[in-house]
């Protein structure tokens, strides 16, 4: 018997409120959207983030919050309300951003539930899956920000651990890792040092982000065997890869058409983007297999473009997962009672309060 099962993987993240112009038209075992669901937290962006994820074609989502999802981080949410002098009226509050734990009850709703949408804390979970695997994966949607004042935030002088553990399939966060598809417009590099580290140290079949809207893309990375039997730093993206040995699938810096591109370059760029099209999102799946343990395939999978309108595409990936024995049909895509979490520590996100002022103003009577 086969001890391995082939699982399909449909990734987003950064959708922003806005339905999906890119409709993936494979079946995928399990979709996974790595956070920013909304522009503004407001009820209605998380109502199309509902739909959206409604009409995947997966019977298992899993979903993290971002920077912007700040009303599912209360903490936040308070601090911004209380920031703002005159307070804004109870009624204008809840009408666009709904009560306290509202945002977060739509998506853990009866209705969220039939669909397969599980809506995840920071923390470790297993999932038993349709298709007779078991599934791992480490969620976080904190973010690093020098004001702090988005959702699931903290400062650079904090820092934030990661409690990722080996033998996790999957890492699913907001944040990119420093040094991997996470490079600014500007070309800074924004991710985070510490989940390198963690990342590096537990070596997942896939880790999956969003945040770095330019970064889109995806990237196989080969581990060193030496870095991982030197423990005298933390493992950083300059001693931890193998470079020779790894692989660039795509990013939007290859497909993109440049003025020096030759006719045949050009071409050839447009026939693949037109395949993506076509397909509805970019394939990391076949002639992509991932050596457990070895390799890691990093996915920066946001949807929102840099221009007005743009969108990017959603990736497939195909991992190999444990089989298991499922007691019955009833528990399968059903969180395993293992499941783990973090705790409850809760950040911060954006709507910044000369926004919501102006909201204020314009229906003060």
């Amino acid at each position: 018997m086969t001890t391995k099962i082939s699982t399909r993987l449909l990734i987003m993240s950064d959708t922003h409120g806005e339905e999906m112009k890119h409709k993936c038209v494979a079946d995928a075992d399990v979709a996974i959207h790595c956070g920013d669901l909304t522009e503004e937290s407001k009820l209605h962006e998380f109502k199309t983030a509902l739909q959206t994820l409604q009409s995947v074609r997966a019977p298992l989502k899993l979903v993290i919050a971002g920077n912007h999802d700040f009303t599912l981080d209360i903490p936040a949410f308070k601090r911004k309300l209380s920031a703002i002098d005159p307070p804004l009226e109870d009624a204008l509050v809840k009408r666009e951003y709904g009560n306290f734990g509202e945002a977060r009850a739509l998506l853990e709703s009866e209705e969220a539930k039939a669909a397969g949408i599980h809506l995840l804390d920071e923390g470790t979970h297993t999932f038993q899956l349709a298709n007779g695997s078991t599934l791992t994966v480490f969620a976080s949607p904190y973010t690093c920000s020098l004001s702090a004042d988005g959702g699931f935030q903290y400062r650079p002088d904090e820092e934030h651990e990661w409690p990722l553990q080996p033998g996790t399939d999957i890492a699913i966060t907001h944040s990119p890792p420093l040094g991997v598809l996470d490079r600014t417009g500007d070309g800074k590099r924004a991710g985070s040092p510490s989940l390198f580290a963690a990342v590096a140290s537990a070596r997942p079949q896939v880790h999956c982000f969003g945040h770095i809207h330019e970064s889109w893309g995806a990237k196989k990375i080969h581990w060193r065997e030496e870095a991982a039997a030197a423990d005298s730093s933390p493992p950083t993206h300059f001693t931890s890869i193998d470079n020779d040995r790894s692989l660039l699938i795509e990013s939007l810096a290859r497909m993109t058409v440049k003025p020096t591109d030759t006719v045949e370059t050009k071409s050839e760029k447009e026939t693949r983007v037109a395949a993506y099209t076509a397909n509805g999102h970019c394939s990391a799946a076949s002639g992509h297999e991932i050596q457990a343990g070895a390799q890691t395939l990093f996915v920066n999978a946001a949807i929102e473009g840099s221009e007005e309108g743009m969108q990017q595409f959603p990736w497939l990936v195909d991992i190999k997962l444990p089989r298991t024995v499922v007691s019955s049909d009833s528990d399968k895509g059903r969180p395993s009672k293992k499941r783990k979490r973090a705790g409850e520590r809760l950040g911060s996100a954006r709507i910044d309060a000369e926004e919501l002022d102006w909201l204020y103003k314009a229906i003060k009577p």
